[in-house]
């Protein structure tokens, strides 16, 4: 299919007026490399990211949780209950969102599921880009893909051009293009934020409206 348009970008994601000539060419490149290249693979991207992203414009994480976000998000063997009524936003107190992230993707579980072994790293390896890669073993991975230096610059995922290539590099390794051929959009954002297929993701409803208007702009 020919490179998608500014036009078709903002009809798709009309909140990302702001980045979207930032983001277009970015986004074309990452698609033409990692092969998605068909509507229905696009339109698949398009929804997820653009989901995971806030129509484009976060590329940051937000750990901005309040203590009861955290105490249902999270489990007690990542967060406790002291720690999350001490780094909890509350009425009158920020979130200390760097102690949340060393917390919620530190110790033996941070470790285990996303390479997170040194003081530091959760929130160094914090979600970043538009598909929100997390973790140091991912950041490593992606790096040695792109041929980044991810470990040492966890930050340049907040680039455009990188934020976009590192979506469709992990799209690409995660076999979603096959995903989104079988029509099994839904197991594609379970993948995504849940790390497996056949759970519903969190904003599912969101991420399937966003994939049924991108169909209709492609077709």
């Amino acid at each position: 299919m020919p490179p998608l348009t500014v036009q078709q970008l903002l009809q798709i994601l009309p909140n990302a007026r702001s980045v979207a000539g930032i983001f277009l060419p970015a986004l074309n490149r990452a698609m033409a490399r990692y092969k998605i290249d068909s509507p229905v693979r696009v339109a698949a991207f398009l929804a997820q990211v653009g989901h995971e992203s806030g129509h484009l414009r976060n590329l940051v994480e937000s750990l901005n949780y309040s203590v009861e976000a955290l105490l249902a998000k999270f489990s007690r063997d990542r967060i406790s209950e002291a720690d999350a009524k001490a780094y909890g936003r509350t009425a009158g107190c920020p979130a200390n969102q760097q102690a949340i992230a060393n917390c919620v993707y530190g110790g033996a579980w941070g470790a285990k599921s996303l390479g997170n072994k040194k003081p530091g790293d959760g929130w160094l390896y914090r979600g970043r880009g538009l598909i929100q890669l997390t973790g140091r073993a991912n950041y490593a991975a992606a790096g040695t893909g792109l041929a980044l230096p991810l470990e040492e610059k966890p930050e340049l995922l907040e680039q455009p051009e990188h934020a976009a290539m590192s979506a469709a590099w992990w799209w690409s390794t995660h076999g979603l293009s096959e995903l989104a051929d079988a029509d099994r959009f839904q197991d594609i954002g379970s993948v995504i934020n849940t790390g497996k297929p056949g759970r519903i993701p969190h904003g599912a409803a969101e991420r399937k409206a966003l994939y049924d208007r991108a169909l209709k702009v492609l077709a």
